[in-house]
């Protein structure tokens, strides 16, 4: 085989390499992004069902929130709460059986804090994580 033959083989074997792995990597990176939008998807549907779910059962949403930054606030009192998601409905027979799961937004991360009913009020129950 002649030597000029062999460095274009070569160099065409490289080549292909070459576009094996960027593609790979664009696939990766592709997936990557389009796995972190369908969980911010899921996370703002389950939000959503939760919130209809409680409009329904005729809870107020204000009170739900103010309870969870309140309990957030008695446990971190320096924090900074950035949001508050309601993500979790759990309507028993009754009322004093209902629960309430929080997702609190602060300048340290994301807290679940799971609310109980007594009387009219929302009060936690504990910290969910």
């Amino acid at each position: 085989m002649p030597t000029w033959l062999a460095i274009i083989l070569i160099a065409l074997a490289a080549l292909i390499l070459l576009f094996l792995l960027g593609g790979l990597i664009a696939v990766r990176r592709r997936t990557a992004l389009q796995g972190d939008g369908m969980l911010r998807d899921i996370a703002q549907a389950n939000e959503a069902l939760a919130q209809a779910r409680a409009g329904d059962r005729g809870w107020d949403r204000d009170s739900i929130d103010a309870a969870a930054r309140a309990a957030h606030l008695a446990v971190h009192p320096d924090a900074r709460i950035e949001a508050v998601h309601l993500i979790q409905v759990v309507d028993r027979p009754g009322t004093e059986n209902d629960e309430a799961r929080v997702r609190v937004l602060d300048d340290r991360g994301a807290h679940v804090i799971a609310l109980g009913r007594s009387g009219d009020e929302w009060v936690p129950v504990g910290h969910a994580h």
